[in-house]
């Protein structure tokens, strides 16, 4: 996360911004991966640094990308083995590209015209609590919607019945919602991924705003809402 799947944190850019389209590309050669390779990503925290991965390799131009339903407990409780050892790949020759899902920056995000979601912590959301990042609320029009919602007990994501239902509570809706109608953030735009993939899997497309809260929350010309309406 902090090496290969961002770049250097500022006040100006976020936690966890971006990492460069270059060193990223190496990145992913490194990995082993080829072009006609498919990608399947698995963690151990209910799938947050894996829909990172994700979304970047996604972005990047790689269509055949998956994320393991449950990640590493769902392995184990399937009943699989774990190997102990270390995996050496091969170099990849896969070349990636750039800006293949869509972006909003900071602006964008304060005047978004469709569905913005927060996908914090509901307690961050209206400033309760603020444990990270300079100060405590959310962008002005967001609206709060968990990334824990989005899965089960087990850490698998909701079944996409479950999934239009929640969102569409939201006033997101799979007939209508496009990348220009719904954004996403979160702290630091590791989260707000998390949320984008489960949007995805009921068919909805969302914009991601990288700097996040985290951002916002830095920037003294930006005044940030609190309690529990947007």
């Amino acid at each position: 996360m902090e090496r290969e799947l961002s770049g250097k944190p500022s006040a100006g850019a976020g936690r966890h911004p971006l990492p460069a389209a270059r060193d990223f590309a190496a990145a992913a050669q490194r990995w082993g991966i080829n072009p006609d390779s498919e990608v399947v990503i698995y963690d151990g925290t209910r799938a947050l640094a894996a829909a990172r991965a994700w979304w970047l390799l996604r972005h990047a131009g790689l269509s055949k990308v998956r994320v393991l339903n449950g990640g590493l407990d769902a392995w184990t409780r399937a009943g699989y083995s774990l190997d102990i050892e270390e995996v050496k790949a091969r170099p990849g020759s896969v070349e990636l590209g750039w800006d293949k899902l869509p972006v909003i920056d900071i602006d964008e995000a304060e005047g978004f015209p469709g569905v913005l979601l927060d996908a914090r912590a509901f307690e961050r959301y209206t400033g309760a609590s603020e444990p990270i990042d300079p100060r405590a609320g959310h962008i002005p029009g967001a609206l709060s919607s968990p990334t824990t919602e989005n899965l089960g007990a087990d850490g698998r994501f909701l079944d996409p019945e479950a999934l239009e239902v929640r969102f569409a509570q939201l006033g997101v809706h799979a007939t209508e919602g496009g990348a220009g109608a719904v954004g996403a953030y979160c702290g630091s735009g590791v989260t707000a991924a998390h949320q984008i993939l489960a949007l995805v899997t009921i068919g909805i497309s969302a914009s991601l705003f990288p700097g996040s809260w985290s951002q916002y929350s830095s920037d003294p010309t930006r005044t940030p809402a609190t309690g529990q309406t947007p």
